[in-house]
């Protein structure tokens, strides 16, 4: 295939995906509104009834110190939950970052810096002004020390290993169902891993639902940004 058929498949397949940017951008949008509307709910010094009536709910009836389900449950929850942490996704990210450069992939290097940096700044900036206390409704099954909204697990998480996806799954090889199928499962697999991680810290008492919705919107909708801006520049040059 020479540059002219290679350019024009290019124009092709832009013009069939035309849509799927205005819809990417409105759904960002969208998570970034629902966010908000979380947020201002607790600013007025609003409460969501879902949020006990979950965490209670995972929780042994009168036993408000044991989780439902089988021990080896709690485990799971324990390292799941470590999956977002602070420590362990700088760590993965420095060493991703360090990867990238070395494989001479600096702009991708930027992109994943970019994800990682930005969710964990906003979400300082949401702790510090938001202020919520943790949950004391149940007894919490790990260590925290700072505030509660919106959830960092739930919210770097979703910004680090969605962006992490999505470019994963532009390496694939778009032809055929095959492709097509491998993109959606690279992308179903870190989306689902950032779900996991949110749902662990309501089941350890760390959380309120409610910031772990939160946490998923924002990181979700800085992850989508920080692709589109990546997909634009790519087009441009």
């Amino acid at each position: 295939m020479d540059g002219t058929e290679a350019q024009g498949r290019i124009r092709a397949q832009a013009r069939r995906f035309s849509w799927l940017w205005p819809a990417v951008a409105l759904f960002a949008v969208s998570l970034v509104l629902l966010g908000a509307h979380v947020a201002d709910e607790l600013i007025e010094g609003e409460r969501f009834s879902f949020d006990a009536r979950l965490l209670l709910a995972l929780r042994v009836p009168g036993h408000p110190q044991t989780p439902v389900g089988p021990a080896w449950l709690l485990q799971s929850a324990v390292d799941i939950s470590a999956l977002g942490g602070y420590t362990l996704m700088w760590l993965f990210g420095i060493a991703g970052l360090a990867w990238l450069i070395a494989a001479g992939k600096r702009a991708e290097a930027g992109w994943i810096a970019v994800s990682l940096v930005g969710s964990s700044v906003i979400d300082g900036l949401l702790k510090n002004w938001i202020a919520r206390p943790r949950p004391e409704l149940v007894p919490h099954l790990v260590q925290v020390t700072n505030a509660s909204f919106p959830s960092g697990h739930a919210m770097i998480s979703s910004a680090v290993y969605l962006t992490l996806g999505l470019m994963l799954a532009e390496g694939i090889d778009r032809d055929g169902w095959r492709g097509r199928a491998g993109r959606v499962a690279v992308v179903a697999f870190f989306s689902g891993l950032a779900v996991l991680i949110g749902m662990s810290r309501v089941y350890l008492g760390v959380h309120w639902p409610s910031d772990v919705l939160a946490g998923w919107c924002f990181g979700t909708a800085w992850a989508l940004a920080v692709w589109m801006a990546d997909r634009w520049l790519t087009r441009r040059r």
